[in-house]
């Protein structure tokens, strides 16, 4: 779908229509009439945009599945990012999973899991309940860490995607596509920060916020995702009933449930481990490090291989050709070739 693909690589471009327009010789008015769908430029125009957007022809003409439906979630009033900023979010969104519809579409029949219900869970305004209850709405022991939660999402229909090249502002959104769940986040972050970014935007998709709006649900959901990867019975068990301060060895425990040292002295905190002026004197000393805006990372970062196993799955299978596949995953075609060969085993 020309439109769409032109709107995508032109905010990928960091380009206003009018600022495409004057390097392409075209008018501002050509630029929203294309990208609307209301008309269509000629050879020379397409070229011309193909030379300023750094893209090729086949790129720009590329199909898109216009038949999907997008429901997008809203971002964090605290993300403060530009409309442009959140377009090109929404339209690589579109774009990714209009790729991966059509794997799905390839391999026909009930190829993903059915999603849990979202909007279903009643918000009790108890983070450590209500954590409990997303555990159990999504399968997981109520207790205990949560190993590579991506896996878990995906093993439970709802799709995911790390976005790359992502304006450093953004965290993560979520939202349906055909009624099917997704959660998105910034690759750029660490692995920590995505693990909770993820809890927090499942916490947005399977409870009931009615009569629950800004910063009230935003802290809530905050609240609930660091009680899903880190309950309290946990942190106790793991820490001990009492402890003077933040010490070292706690670093080991982070790793183990796969969260950043800041959420866990927050939760240590919060389950009365340490003291309100020990945790005050952390967050100092965390300041000054730098950890508040990247702390280090502790923990490897957790993959989605979902979509490129299933177009291997459809080329192996016959249901798409080495070249569609390639095209699919943005790779050449040798490496897709190499990936579908026989093992000789």
């Amino acid at each position: 779908m020309f439109s769409k693909n032109l709107k995508y690589y032109r905010l990928k471009a960091g380009l206003t229509k009018k600022a495409l327009a004057e390097m392409s010789g075209l008018t501002p008015m050509s630029i929203t009439h294309y990208e609307a769908g209301e008309r269509k430029p000629g050879m020379d125009s397409l070229l011309s945009l193909t030379e300023v957007l750094g893209v090729s022809l086949a790129d720009l003409l590329r199909r898109r599945n216009a038949s999907l439906s997008f429901r997008h979630g809203d971002f964090r009033k605290s993300a403060s990012m530009g409309l442009s900023a959140q377009e090109l979010i929404y339209e690589s969104v579109e774009e990714y999973f209009g790729r991966f519809y059509d794997t799905l579409e390839c391999l026909g029949g009930d190829v993903l899991p059915a999603a849990p219900e979202c909007g279903s869970l009643s918000v009790t305004h108890n983070a450590e309940a209500d954590a409990i209850a997303m555990r159990r709405h999504l399968g997981i022991e109520s207790v205990g860490p949560v190993p590579d939660l991506v896996g878990v999402l995906e093993n439970r229909g709802i799709l995911f995607m790390a976005l790359e090249g992502a304006d450093e502002r953004f965290s993560g959104i979520n939202g349906f596509v055909d009624g099917r769940p997704y959660i998105v986040v910034n690759a750029s972050m660490s692995p920590e920060r995505n693990r909770s970014t993820i809890a927090h935007e499942l916490a947005h998709l399977v409870f009931d916020w009615r009569g629950i709006e800004g910063k009230a649900q935003e802290d809530h959901a905050t609240a609930v995702s660091g009680a899903f990867l880190l309950p309290t019975v946990d942190a106790i068990r793991e820490l001990g009933l009492r402890r003077r301060g933040v010490t070292r060895d706690m670093e080991m425990v982070a790793r183990e449930y796969g969260v950043s040292m800041m959420l866990l002295a927050k939760r240590a905190n919060l389950s009365c481990i340490i003291s309100d002026s020990a945790y005050r004197s952390f967050c100092i000393a965390a300041s000054k490090m730098g950890w508040r805006k990247e702390e280090p990372s502790r923990i490897e970062p957790e993959r989605s291989e979902l979509f490129e196993q299933l177009v291997y799955r459809a080329v192996c299978e016959d249901d798409m050709s080495i070249q569609r596949g390639a095209e699919l995953l943005r790779r050449s075609f040798d490496e897709v070739a190499h990936e579908c060969e026989l093992c000789g085993v």
